[in-house]
């Protein structure tokens, strides 16, 4: 009989990492629940015989070429199908005991929910929420995703404040997703076009779209290294979050309400490329202007649109987070 939760962790090239995280994943994760599985996506490092020698128990799936983050998922999930649950879980996130039995239990007993995540902390703080994902995603009246825990480069310390029943939010962070298998499957999965950032945001409004709820179970607890790829002052993430901002909001809109909601956008963003000039800051200025300009080409390969309007019914996205963080000091959720 097949147990009903898949892990599933992406590796590339990530034999330190498996070597510092998985052992954590092992030991906590009740394996009469779940199956670990490390997804390598093609590795040219000593990430297979790391797992060969060092976790023989770990189920492995071994893909021929590097497909990336999104599609890397995607192919990993279609060949774990056969599991009603996935975790994606990042390769450099250590759980905590009884982090994933919360998640199970509550879409268990609530069919509406489709996805949902547990309390991010940050691994190398681990009295602080992690940047991405923290508490619980949102989304406010312009498309500005958010957390409890953390509005933009404000993080607060865990003091056990949203340690709540489940909520509902508009998105699980891609760190640690819990997802009902053929609701991941049947609304597309992962966009591949994002490359990276926003593209579990993106996976989370389809989900709504489909008429889902979206949950944060803060009993449940991992802890996340986050950053390794690109510090936020990178004018390369500043370019793929300006990016992917405009075409989460462009695909998942109807036509009108985002062809409007994007022109309000570009004045907000053309104030972001305003002040990084003022700082002289002028690669991430630059950024900007690609990533607007990327996203003209890029908005073309997407053809068909929701006909419902989620912003205002989103958690969160009856506020303006920008007005509210910038002009009236609010820096907590």
């Amino acid at each position: 009989m097949n147990k009903p939760v898949a892990v599933i962790i992406l590796n590339w090239n990530g034999a330190k990492l498996l070597k510092e995280f998985l052992p954590s994943v092992c030991e906590h994760t009740n394996a009469q629940l779940a199956d670990v599985i490390v997804a390598d996506n093609g590795s040219t490092d000593d990430s297979l015989e790391v797992l060969k020698n060092e976790f023989p128990h770990v189920k492995t799936l071994v893909f021929d070429q590097n497909y990336g983050f999104a599609e890397g998922y995607n192919r990993a999930i279609k060949t774990c199908a056969q599991y009603k649950y996935t975790v994606l879980l990042n390769s450099d996130v250590k759980c905590a005991k009884g982090w994933l039995e919360p998640l199970y239990e509550l879409c268990e007993t609530q069919p509406d929910v489709a996805a949902c995540q547990p309390k991010i902390l940050s691994y190398n703080e681990p009295d602080k929420f992690e940047y991405a994902g923290a508490a619980g995603g949102f989304i406010d009246c312009l498309g500005y995703p958010y957390c409890r825990g953390r509005i933009f480069g404000s993080v607060e310390t865990d003091n056990h404040q949203y340690d709540t029943a489940p909520i509902d939010i508009m998105w699980a962070t891609g760190a640690a997703l819990f997802v009902r298998t053929d609701t991941y499957i049947a609304v597309g999965g992962l966009d591949a076009k994002f490359f990276a950032h926003m593209e579990e945001i993106d996976l989370c409004w389809r989900i709504h779209l489909a008429g889902h709820k979206i949950k944060a179970v803060t009993s449940g607890t991992v802890y996340h290294l986050g950053g390794g790829s690109l510090p936020a002052s990178n004018p390369r993430k500043t370019y793929l979050n300006f990016r992917n901002n405009l075409l989460l909001l462009h695909k998942n809109m109807p036509s009108k309400e985002g062809k409007r909601l994007l022109f309000i956008r570009r004045l907000y963003d053309t104030l972001a490329f305003f002040m990084f000039v003022a700082k002289f800051d002028f690669k991430n200025a630059k950024a900007v202007l690609n990533a607007h300009s990327d996203f003209k080409k890029m908005r073309k390969e997407y053809t068909t649109f929701p006909s419902k309007n989620l912003i205002g019914v989103l958690p969160g996205s009856d506020c303006n987070i920008i007005i509210d963080y910038y002009l009236k000091g609010r820096k907590t959720f």
